[in-house]
C-alpha cells in the first residue's frame, strides 16, 4: 500500500483523523507510516527551521506520533541523499542540509517539499484491522495533488471522485447534531 492514500470515513473521530487524508510513506511487515495531507498547523517551516528562508509553504500536523519531530516529503528524487522513494516522482526524507540548501538557493519550494510536524503511525497488523473495520477507503491520488491539494475541501473533492456511492458520506455533517 506505499504511496497509496487513506480516506477517513466521515464518522472517525479525533483532532488528527477526522476527515483527513493521509500519504503512506511505508508499509511492510513492521508496520504502516503515512503523513496527513489535509491539517495544516499555525506553523510555517521558516519560523521552526533554523536556517531556513522565505519557505512560502505551510507545516502541516502529520499525525499523533512524535509531534515535536519534522518530516517531509518532495519531489527532488535523488538529489536529495538518502530520500526513499514512494512513488514515482515523491520521496520521503533524505539529507536535511540538501533540502535546506536546495529552498534557499530557491531551487526548491513549497511546489517540491512538504513539512510535517509529526507522523501517523500504525504497528503491524493494526492498519488492516481499520481498513477491515471500514474506517479507511484506499485510494489513490497523482503526485501533483499529493503536493498542491487544496486542503480546505480536499477530503471532500477526494471523496467525490470515488464516485457517486460516496456521495452520501460528503453530505454528511462533521456534527451530526447540526443537522
Amino acid at each position: 500500500m506505499k504511496g497509496r492514500i487513506l480516506i477517513a470515513e466521515p464518522f472517525l473521530q479525533g483532532p488528527y483523523f477526522n476527515r483527513s487524508i493521509v500519504f503512506l510513506t511505508e508499509h511492510g511487515d513492521e508496520g504502516a507510516v503515512g503523513f496527513v495531507l489535509n491539517k495544516s498547523s499555525d506553523l510555517y517551516p521558516d519560523e521552526v527551521i533554523e536556517d531556513l528562508f522565505n519557505f512560502k509553504g505551510e507545516m502541516f500536523i502529520g499525525g499523533p506520533v512524535s509531534s515535536n519531530t519534522l518530516h517531509y516529503i518532495h519531489t527532488l528524487g535523488e538529489k536529495v541523499p538518502g530520500s526513499v522513494r514512494v512513488t514515482d516522482n515523491l520521496y520521503w526524507g533524505g539529507d536535511f542540509e540538501v533540502i535546506k540548501e536546495m529552498i534557499n538557493s530557491g531551487v526548491a519550494d513549497h511546489r517540491s517539499v512538504k513539512f510535517f510536524a509529526g507522523y501517523s503511525g500504525w504497528s503491524p497488523g493494526q492498519l488492516e484491522a481499520e481498513i477491515e473495520e471500514n474506517s479507511w477507503i484506499v485510494s489513490t491520488l497523482d503526485d501533483r495533488t499529493i503536493m498542491d491539494g487544496d486542503i480546505d475541501n480536499f477530503w471532500k473533492k477526494t471523496m467525490e471522485n470515488l464516485g457517486e456511492v460516496f456521495k452520501m458520506w460528503t453530505n454528511f455533517p462533521e456534527n451530526p447534531s447540526n443537522n
